[in-house]
């Protein structure tokens, strides 16, 4: 992994995470992988973020999470951070670190699997340790729809100073915020979701956020990462306000869920095509050209 000064700079403000990208019959369309990360570098985020769930891992085999790892790997050639992931029993997932390490990738997210919440905080205690005796480890705190790791598993890992450099938080609220508290000064804080997720969190110490617009928009999260690192929390919330806030209400009415406005939004900004595999949807034609009246309405078409 490149150096900790260096890993701090890269862990910083608007984060991109990679979308998975597919051709209409569902192939993975590695041409435009290629482009989301060349897209994404030059946007200027620090680090390339695959997740389980924005990469949508949930529709790929295992074998084509290896190469869409290994291919974001081999595009970004050194320039930014590459952060991995998977969602694996523990010895699964030590095997993919070791290949991860092979790679070039730089630190590795062990989502555990969960079913029935079945994990204890002693077994994910260890899940993450023996992943992280392998490489550098960025935890995720969701276990699930609503289920987070304790706070307790926290604990215990930064006192077994564990190999975990980072965090990155998909709860937030008061969870977050003590999160936050707890790590600073030892693992890096990536807040997930949004914009006021990030702002709900800041006084208490966070590092970076998971940006929306990074993958299509990219000068929206710069303008409210400036606004941020020059104290002006007018203008921060302001922008929080005007594209945040209107983009997640629009979504609530289009009658497609989050992702799949993410992947038509690529599409309208010249980034990849809309589609996903089935049995995921994808947006009509139609369904664009309501997404594409909400950009004009904004002025970013």
């Amino acid at each position: 992994m490149k150096d900790n000064s260096r890993v701090r700079q890269l862990l910083s403000g608007p984060i991109a995470s990679i979308s998975t990208p597919f051709k209409r019959d569902g192939s993975i369309d590695y041409p435009a992988l290629r482009n989301i990360v060349e897209f994404v570098i030059a946007a200027n985020s620090g680090t390339l973020l695959l997740t389980w769930g924005d990469s949508l891992y949930s529709i790929l085999t295992d074998s084509e999470i290896t190469e869409v790892t290994r291919v974001v790997v081999e595009q970004n050639a050194g320039r930014k951070l590459v952060v991995a992931a998977g969602n694996w029993w523990t010895g699964e997932s030590v095997r993919f670190a070791k290949y991860c390490k092979e790679i070039g990738v730089d630190m590795y997210m062990p989502l555990p699997p969960n079913w029935a919440n079945s994990c204890t905080a002693d077994t994910l205690v260890e899940h993450f340790a023996q992943v992280a005796n392998v490489m550098p480890v960025m935890l995720v705190t969701a276990l699930g729809p609503g289920v987070s790791v304790p706070l307790s598993v926290v604990k215990t890992l930064l006192e077994r100073k564990a190999n975990i450099v980072a965090v990155k938080d998909d709860i937030c609220g008061a969870y977050g915020r003590r999160l936050a508290s707890m790590v600073k000064g030892q693992w890096l804080f990536l807040s997930g979701g949004r914009k006021e997720n990030h702002m709900d969190a800041l006084l208490y110490g966070v590092d970076a956020y998971l940006s929306i617009y990074m993958r299509f928009k990219p000068e929206i999260a710069h303008r409210y990462w400036s606004a941020v690192q020059a104290g002006n929390q007018d203008e921060a919330i302001a922008v929080i306000n005007m594209y945040d806030i209107p983009f997640m209400d629009f979504v609530g009415t289009i009658g497609a869920d989050f992702d799949a406005v993410i992947h038509a939004s690529m599409e309208l900004f010249g980034v990849a095509e809309r589609w996903r595999r089935l049995p995921y949807n994808s947006l009509t034609d139609e369904q664009m050209g309501k997404l594409n009246d909400f950009f004009r309405t904004l002025g970013l078409l």
